[in-house]
């Protein structure tokens, strides 16, 4: 019997989001600490497995609660079930004619829900990537984004731009450039795989507690966006000219200077974007601290430079205090 494993790594935003969705240019980097797990193997019959974010039985309405506190009301079932559709839709559109096999896939997150790290599209990148191996189709990594995406978008309504599928595709440290006439012409934009060890030390901090999902916070921002609405397409060309500073700081070796940019990262996302007390105490706190801070996602989690082991340490203690975990993130090589 076959049987197939394969992952998504969780991600952050370092520069340049939310323009993403918008034509712009970010940076984003994999987070290895957490992962998406799909496992698939041969089977009679075709079968989705839950996990244990999507169990049904309860032993009182106080642990319903807890649940859905905890993993909200959708699990990832939705999300392979999608990824399976899309698939199929893929190989259809590119004449591809799959055996007749079928299988048992099952799927298993750490991914911290709801707070910006990208979980849901790691469900489903790494469910592509175990029919790829599966069926030995190949989708090329410059293509595979736009399919994951739409299989949120299209097929969930789950409104989202390709950073984080783009990012979760190549892994590691990522440049993009979502170049407007590049995407309507060719389908892809500019993407950079950069080295990770040109980054200075980093800290990420997620909130404990279930943040909300993307779709809300950008709901609005698109609504602006489509009308032209001059404050948000001037944010978003700064965003984008954030991010290339960013990686001329990167490849020169002027580290010292990323912080200073995510930091500015945020605050131009406060021109153009509401944010909950709770997310903005996140952020203040890390910098009174001494760090730098900037959203890794739509929010829930926060990112930054790490200048040495003290900040490090103030930050687990005063960002422990508000419901937050801190943690050094392990980047892939």
């Amino acid at each position: 019997m076959q049987r197939i494993e394969t992952r998504a790594y969780a991600r952050a935003g370092l520069i340049g989001n939310p323009s993403d969705g918008y034509f712009g240019k970010t940076i984003a980097i994999s987070i290895r600490d957490f992962s998406a797990k799909i496992v698939l193997y041969d089977w009679p019959t075709l079968e989705i497995l839950p996990s244990e974010q999507d169990h049904v039985r309860f032993s009182s309405l106080d642990d319903l609660a807890q649940d859905v506190r905890r993993n909200g009301y959708y699990g990832g079932l939705r999300l392979v079930k999608a990824s399976l559709k899309k698939f199929h839709e893929y190989c259809l559109e590119h004449e591809i004619t799959l055996p007749q096999r079928n299988f048992t896939i099952r799927y298993e997150s750490n991914i911290p829900r709801q707070v910006g790290l990208a979980g849901s599209s790691a469900i489903v990148t790494a469910t592509f990537r175990a029919l790829m191996q599966f069926y030995e189709v190949s989708i090329p990594n410059e293509i595979l984004p736009n399919w994951i995406l739409a299989t949120e978008r299209d097929e969930l309504g789950i409104a989202a731009g390709l950073q984080d599928r783009v990012c979760q595709t190549y892994e590691g440290l990522v440049y993009m450039d979502f170049n407007r006439e590049l995407l309507e012409t060719r389908g892809y934009g500019i993407y950079q795989p950069l080295d990770t060890a040109l980054l200075p030390p980093l800290y990420l901090a997620y909130r404990v507690e279930l943040s909300e999902e993307s779709g809300v916070s950008h709901s609005n921002l698109r609504t602006r966006w489509e009308r032209g609405d001059p404050q948000v397409v001037e944010a978003m060309q700064r965003f984008a000219a954030l991010t290339e500073r960013a990686r001329e700081c990167l490849l020169q070796g002027r580290t010292a200077e990323l912080g200073e940019i995510m930091d500015a990262n945020f605050d131009l996302r406060l021109e153009i974007m509401n944010v909950s007390e709770e997310n903005r105490r996140m952020v203040e706190t890390a910098r009174a601290c001494g760090a730098s801070a900037k959203f890794a996602g739509s929010g829930g989690a926060i990112i930054g430079h790490c200048p040495d082991a003290g900040v490090l340490a103030r930050l687990q203690t005063e960002l422990g205090r508000i419901g937050c975990r801190v943690l050094q993130p392990r980047l892939q090589p």
